[in-house]
């Protein structure tokens, strides 16, 4: 009789098409930031994601395609696109930092100066994540640049 009633208890499993899974965390797509610098690497990421976000509405937008007689007008019109293009190259090559940054931070040479070699602080880091010199080596480079433009 008991052996009976452990067949009856004894269900087979339901077919895989009805198996529950178990409750996991949804897997992203994007890679998940991870170590000392994985803070940083998403700023950067959102930073590149809001730039070319804009950079895509800036283009859709349909830039005064009709021309004025004034002349006026057509000039104001040309300093608007010429400081739009100075705009988008400024942020071309903000994004190719970013890359640049995003690409130290997978090879482990993230927060290391090109220059001498030498630790970059973490405040720094944070404040200008796209940074490749330290704060002496960016000033040294400063200062010669100055001195070149005299």
């Amino acid at each position: 009789m008991k052996a009976k009633q452990k067949a009856i208890k004894k269900k087979a499993p339901p077919p895989a098409s009805t198996r529950r899974r178990p409750i996991s965390k949804p897997v992203s797509k994007v890679k998940k930031p991870a170590g000392k610098y994985g803070a940083i690497r998403e700023g950067l990421r959102r930073q590149r994601m809001a730039l070319l976000k804009e950079a895509g509405v800036i283009l859709t937008k349909d830039p005064d395609g009709a021309t004025s007689s004034d002349v006026t007008d057509q000039a104001q019109a040309e300093v608007e696109r010429n400081f739009i293009l100075r705009l988008k190259e400024r942020e071309q090559r903000l994004l190719q930092k970013i890359d640049e940054a995003v690409e130290r931070i997978d090879k482990g040479v993230f927060g290391i100066c090109r220059s001498c070699g030498n630790e970059i602080p973490l405040p720094r880091l944070q404040a200008r994540p796209v940074t490749d010199l330290c704060i002496e080596c960016k000033t040294r480079q400063e200062n010669d640049e100055s001195i070149r433009a005299r």
